[in-house]
């Protein structure tokens, strides 16, 4: 089975990367449950879809609440019986001075969206995957993870603690059939300004449809070997 009848679900789903995602998903034939925080554009992306209602489903919820995303896990099950595919998405950042000009809530506030989310839809969903014997977990997430500049610091940490958790959860996934992986993007080129003048700036500028054209690939039968892996979508340093 490639991605027909597979169940995604997508966070951050009306951002800039989760429509392109979404769409590229539903053209391929998943069925999708978009999560937001926001209800009018997670109903307008859904008709911009244009999926039967049993393929689709929106739901608004806050990812940084442990309990409220079990409960999303839950109303994604009793929709459709099943959860094959984890893409976090939700983006953010905080940035622009030094360390000493940063106060703890600003930390705490990138850990909340990056960190917290992502183990917190790690705890509801990763099981059902696991159960499936099929699954796949992907966040999009910096190389200021791996190599933090200076005035990032929140960014950077909070980045770095999700990337911890998302190759702890590769080796503890092995041999099950679910696969775990990061996409390391700089900025994502929603105007696709590169394409239309390259500049020493946007050179290692991604798209979304790029971003999405790896998640497809990461999601296919072919990439079951690809597991705990960081990936590079940047390209000119």
């Amino acid at each position: 089975m490639g991605l027909e009848n597979r169940v995604a679900v997508v966070t951050g789903a009306t951002g800039n990367l989760g429509r392109v995602v979404a769409k590229h998903f539903a053209e391929q034939g998943a069925r999708l449950a978009l999560f937001g925080t926001n209800a009018e554009k997670l109903e307008n992306l859904a008709h911009e879809l244009n999926l039967s209602a049993d393929r689709v489903l929106s739901h608004v919820v806050d990812l940084r609440n442990t309990e409220a995303t079990k409960a999303a896990a839950i109303t994604v099950m009793a929709k459709f019986g099943r959860v094959d595919i984890l893409l976090n998405l939700v983006g953010g950042w905080t940035g622009g001075k030094s360390i000493g000009e940063f106060v703890a809530s600003e930390v705490d506030k990138m850990l909340q969206q990056h960190l917290w989310t992502t183990f917190h839809l790690a705890q509801a969903f990763v099981p059902h995957l696991v159960a499936n014997r099929w699954g796949r977990v992907i966040v999009v997430s910096s190389p200021t993870a791996t190599h933090p500049p200076a005035h990032a610091s929140p960014y950077a940490i909070a980045k770095a603690a999700q990337e911890a958790l998302m190759l702890t959860l590769a080796q503890e996934l092995k041999n099950s059939g679910v696969t775990a992986n990061i996409l390391q993007v700089k900025t994502i080129d929603a105007q696709h300004e590169r394409n239309r003048e390259r500049t020493p700036k946007n050179a290692s500028w991604t798209t979304p449809e790029e971003i999405a054209a790896t998640i497809l690939y990461l999601c296919s039968d072919e990439a079951q070997v690809v597991n705990g892996a960081r990936i590079p979508l940047y390209g000119a340093p």
